[in-house]
């Protein structure tokens, strides 16, 4: 992207100002008020200017007639007034010489109609002829905790490594408070609906050099030009993963994705087939979004498929091996000096020393779980590790002692650059007491950069699209 469109790219997600046009007196729920307060809650420290024809003031704050009257041109303009007034107001918007604009409204190209089609082919046309930069329409628009631009999301919010595009409002909304929980942060993210405007590939262009912007998470259900997707994927992913979620897969979501944004989905198998030749990491869920980044972010290179899986129980131990062979990975034996340490360390009564490598004691004795781990750190026939980390319940007869996670947290943490390493943190049996300690602790893992999933199929999951995309490379 030349210099001249990424600095005015920059202002969408760090605007100094921003104008929101159509906002109400009172709060009606999605909408101008919604944004203001949510900028306000935010903490955004640019200027916010409002534009309401007859209002005069709106929360203690000048209200003006329109953009026209504005005493500067903004950054960013948000419209949030009803869709047959959008052309118009964008058009005030060109007149203004104001460049990236956000349309909130919906009503068009997604209804299907004649005349929904109409104002969105007219939007197109008056965006062209000002050279702006629209978003949307039927978006939540741009979000960037670094300058506090949250008009919506997860608020308060850390700001990180990570970005997202996404065509859907709802699941953007929901990547932020992964992003923030999880401790990974969002370095920005943008919903950006029906693409009337800036499509995902523009979006990429831009982040391609943005640096701080180290993995790229993106739920698409269309593109206008797969070409340009897949050459820009092709020259992104090698230095910065791409982790893509196709919505529309199957017919039924296909139609789906006509109603919501106005657009074919196209045929799976195509995409499919783009995305594999271009090295791409597939995935189909939030979860796996998120857990497929964390792996990227907090993991280093993945040499090989073999894992070794340290947990409890003997039934846990041969799900967790079928689980893993499924996804694509492998549980070799242990061999030489690693199983004659562990099978020194594991008792030959109620534990096994095979892999996985059933040792109920490491659970609550941090010295134990780095003896166990050494030797398969230092093991070359062992690329990567699965630790089960078992929350104490009073079903399982375990011995009362002092909660010892710091400890065991601290030496992952120490470790976690020498093999890829996840950690599962299984809060399940709709017991929420066990459910809430078990997100509190999957936080405590990834807050000190150990990627924790919620089951054994996502941190494998996860292990297994690091192992492919290292492959490729």
């Amino acid at each position: 992207m030349e210099a001249e469109r990424r600095s005015i790219f920059d202002k969408i997600f760090f605007p100094e100002s921003v104008a929101i046009v159509g906002i109400s007196r009172t709060y009606t729920g999605l909408g101008g008020q919604f944004f203001l307060r949510n900028l306000q809650r935010a903490g955004y420290p640019g200027r916010i200017f409002l534009i309401n024809p007859t209002a005069g003031e709106i929360n203690g704050i000048p209200a003006y007639s329109s953009l026209a009257a504005l005493p500067e041109s903004v950054d960013l303009a948000i419209i949030c007034v009803p869709a047959q007034f959008v052309p118009s107001v964008l058009n005030e918007c060109r007149l203004k010489g104001i460049l990236n604009v956000h349309i909130l409204t919906s009503g068009f190209k997604e209804l299907g109609t004649p005349e929904g089609i109409r104002l969105e082919k007219e939007i197109e046309q008056i965006a062209l002829k000002g050279r702006i930069n629209v978003i949307g329409p039927n978006c939540m628009g741009p979000y960037a905790p670094a300058s506090r631009l949250m008009l919506w999301g997860q608020i308060p919010a850390s700001s990180g490594s990570l970005a997202f595009l996404s065509q859907s409002g709802t699941l953007t909304q929901r990547i932020t408070e992964h992003a923030h929980f999880t401790g990974i942060g969002l370095s920005k993210a943008v919903s950006f609906g029906n693409a009337a405007g800036l499509d995902s590939t523009e979006y990429l262009e831009y982040l391609a050099d943005d640096p701080q912007t180290k993995v790229i998470g993106l739920y698409l259900e269309s593109v206008r030009n797969g070409r340009r997707l897949l050459n820009l994927a092709r020259h992104i992913n090698p230095v910065k993963p791409l982790v893509i979620w196709k919505g529309g897969e199957t017919p039924s979501g296909a139609g789906a994705v006509a109603s919501h944004t106005g657009t074919l989905s196209g045929q799976d198998q195509i995409w499919e087939s783009g995305l594999r030749q271009a090295g791409v990491t597939r995935v189909r869920s939030l979860d796996e979004v998120v857990g497929t980044a964390m792996a990227f972010l907090y993991l280093p290179p993945a040499r090989g498929r073999r894992l070794f899986i340290l947990g409890g129980g003997g039934g846990n131990s041969v799900y967790y091996a079928d689980i893993c062979m499924g996804m694509g990975l492998q549980t070799p034996s242990l061999t030489g000096k690693t199983r004659e340490k562990l099978t020194a360390l594991v008792p030959a009564v109620g534990s096994f020393a095979r892999n996985p490598v059933d040792a109920w004691r490491s659970f609550h004795d941090p010295d134990f779980l780095g003896k166990i781990l050494e030797p398969v750190f230092e093991d070359q026939g062992l690329d990567m590790i699965i630790v089960d980390r078992l929350i104490p319940r009073m079903t399982y007869a375990q011995p009362e002692e002092k909660d010892t996670t710091h400890e065991a947290i601290e030496y992952l943490r120490k470790n976690r650059s020498r093999k890829p390493l996840a950690v599962v943190v299984d809060g399940n049996g709709e017991d929420p007491v066990l459910a809430t300690k078990a997100a509190r602790l999957r936080q405590r893992f990834c807050r000190a950069g150990v990627p924790a999933y919620a089951s054994l199929p996502l941190a494998s999951r996860a292990l297994a699209h690091l192992a492919a995309y290292y492959e490729k490379k």
